[in-house]
């Protein structure tokens, strides 16, 4: 008797019922593939954000929440309402170098971009900007926009192109270098000037703070909290803050994926219990011409095993695929805000896959472990007996 041979045609003895079971598992691991893979992808490239920020310190109003915090990676804009002598305040101590930033939105071509406020010399040095075209500022009030390349490359403006803001003509005066994070994806123009178009007066978004000694951070922190009232986070806060809300929806996500392969075990479940009572005169013959108890285990037991390895490697495949598509479905949603810039990408690698298949194959297998005794358990008079 070769157990393969014998696995295999019963699988495909009803070709339906294989086909959608083995779809149940497909999706499941689909499913859940498609949401390591994007988690990965969003997790790395929110860490290669946080790392390109430029500052050791932000420094916030007291009563901002943890989204406000988010929105500083993503470049979105945030409420004005840290005072502007604060800046003045930080910057008065030893060891500190500190930028303001102010944050706003407007519009081009109707989709909305981030027009940031800033000290154009401080944060041309701050974040080592360096100019692909054109005349950077020559001035704070001068009044013209620099832009980041990829507000450039995404709109195709080029150096003496002209934007309304608010009812005002800016020209483009500089196309940035490309970064590779958040500054590629904003409109710049000098402090004052975003003060008075946007009505805001003397009021900033936040504080990008760097520091001489690195490992002297705590004490800035208490030298800066002596001096104002504000809240003061570190880079590597700010990205734990971040990874871990984003652990949280994966969380949610791959739970949600969990039901589907839960769903999948059952339906084994059902069709190997199906099985067995199509099957049982044939499982009397075996019986009867000497099969054992073990070998008919066994078969059944191969037969749900190879539905997920089956349905592991189709998910594997229907996973990346799912993932390719979501991934600029993600940038475009509330959720593409984490990744502003950057789409999450497809991110299949080895441990993924085998990881993927080996649950499948053991979801499936304990799912035919109890059908597999089932039919072991039966004697060839019950087998033969039935009806």
């Amino acid at each position: 008797m070769n157990i393969f041979k014998l696995v295999a045609k019963n699988l495909l003895r009803r070709k339906g019922r294989f086909v959608f079971t083995l779809l149940g598992i497909t999706i499941g691991m689909a499913s859940f593939v498609a949401l390591l893979s994007l988690g990965g992808s969003m997790r790395g490239e929110v860490t290669r954000q946080a790392d390109a920020l430029g500052a050791n310190l932000i420094i916030t109003p007291k009563n901002w929440c943890a989204y406000d915090q988010i929105s500083i990676l993503t470049g979105n804009s945030l409420p004005e309402s840290l005072q502007y002598s604060v800046l003045a305040e930080v910057s008065a101590i030893p060891g500190i170098t500190a930028v303001p930033y102010l944050t706003q939105t407007t519009a081009v071509q109707n989709r909305p971009v981030s027009v940031i406020g800033i000290y154009p010399a401080e944060m041309l040095e701050f974040n080592d900007w360096r100019v692909r075209e054109g005349n950077y500022f020559s001035s704070r009030d001068v009044r013209v926009l620099v832009l980041g390349s990829g507000i450039a490359n995404s709109f195709n403006l080029n150096v003496g192109d002209t934007l309304t803001i608010r009812g005002e003509n800016f020209p483009v005066a500089a196309i940035l270098e490309e970064n590779g994070n958040n500054d590629d994806t904003a409109m710049y123009l000098p402090l004052s000037v975003v003060q008075e178009i946007f009505d805001v007066g003397e009021y900033i978004s936040y504080i990008g703070a760097k520091v001489e000694n690195i490992a002297e951070t705590e004490s800035y922190i208490a030298a800066i909290l002596d001096v104002v009232n504000v809240s003061v986070t570190t880079d590597r806060q700010l990205l734990s803050t971040v990874l871990s809300m984003l652990g949280s929806i994966n969380v949610a996500l791959q739970l949600i994926a969990g039901v589907s392969l839960v769903a999948a075990a059952f339906g084994i479940i059902n069709t190997m219990m199906t099985a067995i009572s199509e099957r049982r005169r044939e499982i009397g013959i075996l019986r009867a011409i000497g099969g054992k108890s073990g070998a008919i285990f066994k078969i059944f037991l191969l037969e749900s095993g190879l539905y997920g390895f089956l349905g592991g490697i189709l998910g594997v495949a229907v996973g990346y695929v799912v993932s390719i598509f979501a991934g600029p479905m993600i940038a475009e949603s509330g959720m593409g805000d984490l990744l502003k810039g950057a789409a999450p990408e497809a991110s299949i690698n080895a441990p993924i896959i085998f990881a993927a298949i080996f649950l499948s194959v053991a979801i499936s297998v304990l799912s035919g472990f109890y059908p597999a005794w089932k039919a072991a358990k039966l004697t060839p008079a019950e087998a033969m007996s039935y009806e």
